[in-house]
């Protein structure tokens, strides 16, 4: 007796159960995603298409990324997108995957940043503060600069693919800069602390380690990038960084001791302090 092909709602079903099973938060939304990718469609078109038996070769590459989803790859690498702001950016392991809460230093920046002003992205990633950045404030002068050389060629490929103009720098830290100088200065250093990274979810196990830790305490590059940011800020230039949950008091003090005024936080839609201002004298 032959048996019935799998439906394509059956497969559905079958992955969220067993992305449940394996610590998925989402399990649903992440089935959706992951078949559809699989087969090529877009996550509308599976609901329309529930009662559609798979052929083996559909089968096939469905479970090959339900395994890396299963393993908890982030769902970002296995569709090798994800979406910020107004922009859809294509990543992979080579850089973090760009999250909500980082938009809330985007639209600072926008809100700080004067007409013309140029703006450093410190540690660009991906280059989704950046391309944000370029994408809705086409007047600003953007550099996105970052130590991973393979960061960088995510971001300018990103970047190409957008056609929006980034200046995309080579740098170790500052160091690349010389003197140049900055009207806003945005920053998503690395900030969690060495047991912060051993006890998060095995997805940010995935992701580049050196954007994640920041050292044993977790505010080490946080108090490096306060102290020698001021020598790259223009006159009441601003910085402006994202911070992990319990870190405003820490940065806030260290920005004071680099000689920053006007410091301010502001909270995530969860409400955590989330993202610093300060402003240099």
């Amino acid at each position: 007796m032959s048996v019935a092909p799998l439906t394509l709602g059956e497969v559905v079903g079958r992955t969220a159960a067993y992305f449940a099973t394996a610590g998925s938060t989402s399990p649903r939304l992440d089935a959706d995603l992951v078949v559809a990718h699989a087969l090529g469609l877009e996550r509308l078109e599976v609901y329309t298409q529930f009662d559609r038996p798979l052929r083996p070769d559909e089968l096939a590459a469905a479970r090959e990324l339900v395994a890396r989803r299963g393993r908890r790859e982030p769902i970002a690498y296995i569709l090798g997108k994800r979406g910020f702001r107004r922009i859809e950016l294509e990543v992979g392991p080579a850089v973090l995957v760009p999250r909500p809460e980082t938009e809330v230093l985007v639209e600072w920046v926008l809100d700080a940043a004067p007409e013309g002003a140029a703006v450093l992205d410190w540690g660009t990633g991906s280059g989704a503060i950046a391309l944000a950045l370029a994408d809705e404030r086409p007047d600003l002068a953007i550099t996105g600069i970052d130590a991973s050389g393979e960061a960088l060629a995510v971001a300018a490929a990103n970047g190409t693919r957008l056609g929006l103009e980034v200046e995309w720098v080579a740098s170790d830290g500052f160091a690349a800069l010389g003197g140049r100088r900055f009207g806003v200065i945005a920053a998503n250093p690395p900030y969690l602390s060495e047991a912060e990274f051993a006890d998060a979810p095995p997805e940010l196990g995935f992701e580049p380690r050196r954007a994640l830790v920041g050292g044993p305490r977790g505010d080490e590059v946080i108090a490096a990038i306060a102290a020698a940011a001021p020598a790259h800020l223009i006159p009441d230039g601003v910085l402006i960084m994202e911070i992990g949950g319990g870190q405003a008091a820490t940065a806030a003090a260290l920005l004071e001791t680099a000689g920053f005024a006007d410091i301010a936080v502001r909270a995530d839609l969860a409400g955590i302090d989330r993202t610093v201002f300060a402003r240099r004298c």
